[in-house]
């Protein structure tokens, strides 16, 4: 235990928070970095998210009108996988899991060997100061889209990327359908998460991990709905990678205060607080644990040993 996190938790001194060692499994690279950093870079003014979005396609929309059309681009993304890592590095955290989407490698004129240097180059640039885990992710609805499929077949054999991710819309496709990517990356040695039961269910989280024998959930939370699949994955010590103020703002959970990370976390299952996109949602992860700890759902004490244990885990699976 940490006496310096839980007396600044208790102080409710977040540069105090800030300077404790942490991690952050579930970050987006594009949406990594702060929004104040890309109105600088890109000499803009840009509008801030509304306090509450329609769920995943909200939040979208709001990438779409506002955001892309000054990152979505080679030099955009650089700049935002760049920034996401010092800001996480300034942040106090010790390993970050960051997501490089697959669509990424079309930027490059040649593709999956552009992306994997820039990752490459990225992880060696900040290796003194950060344990950076590159994670590859693929969208479910770019399910039949063959050209996507074989830069992330190229990409898992490339060797770079210590983990798999599955994101978008829970509903685009089952999970099988993405069976062979993952046991491909499974050969290569790489840990496989995806994100499931951020707005369903119980049983789509427990079939997911179960299709495609899944290390960690990416939210997860809707596991919470059912006693019997909180035990599953407290006996399967099934990671979930939670991201309270993102599930907050799009919709998933009424307010921080009945969030069900604690259900799940009394429950047995292993949980982590993240960021997911902190262009968007605004909150480090020294502000999550400061979030949750103001709202009254987790004692300083318990914050410090989710804290200590998702650090424990890096020196286990490094």
């Amino acid at each position: 235990m940490s006496p310096d996190f839980v007396d600044a938790l208790i102080r409710q001194n977040i540069e105090a928070v800030k300077r404790v060692p942490k991690t952050d499994f579930h970050n987006h690279s594009t949406f990594g970095t702060r929004i104040e950093r890309v109105e600088k870079w890109a000499s803009v003014l840009l509008q801030r998210p509304p306090f509450r979005m329609r769920g995943i396609h909200g939040m979208m929309s709001y990438v779409r009108q506002t955001l892309n059309p000054y990152i979505n681009s080679r030099k955009g993304f650089e700049f935002t996988a760049e920034y996401a890592t010092q800001d996480a590095i300034e942040d106090s955290v010790r390993a970050l899991e960051m997501s490089f989407g697959v669509r990424f490698a079309l930027f490059y004129p040649d593709r999956d060997r552009g992306l994997v240097h820039f990752v490459d180059s990225l992880r060696t640039k900040h290796k003194n100061r950060i344990v950076l885990r590159p994670e590859l992710g693929f969208i479910r609805e770019d399910f039949s889209n063959g050209e996507l499929l074989g830069l992330a077949e190229k990409c898992i054999d490339a060797g770079s990327f210590d983990s798999l991710d599955l994101y978008g819309d829970e509903d685009a496709c089952p999970p099988e359908t993405f069976q062979p990517l993952f046991r491909q990356a499974r050969r290569q040695g790489m840990r496989l998460k995806a994100h499931a039961g951020e707005f369903g269910g119980a049983e789509i989280v427990r079939r997911t991990v179960e299709a495609l024998e899944l290390d960690a959930v990416q939210h997860g939370i809707g596991a919470a709905e059912s006693p019997e699949v909180m035990r599953w994955l407290s006996r399967n010590r099934t990671m979930l990678n939670v991201c309270p103020t993102s599930n907050v703002t799009l919709g998933a959970v009424e307010s921080l205060g009945v969030h069900p990370i604690r259900k799940l976390y009394d429950h047995g299952v292993r949980v982590t607080i993240n960021t997911d996109d902190l262009m968007i949602f605004g909150q480090s992860v020294s502000e999550e644990y400061l979030n949750l700890y103001r709202a009254g759902v987790f004692s300083a004490g318990e914050l410090d040993g989710i804290r200590e244990t998702a650090l424990r885990s890096v020196l286990t699976n490094p």
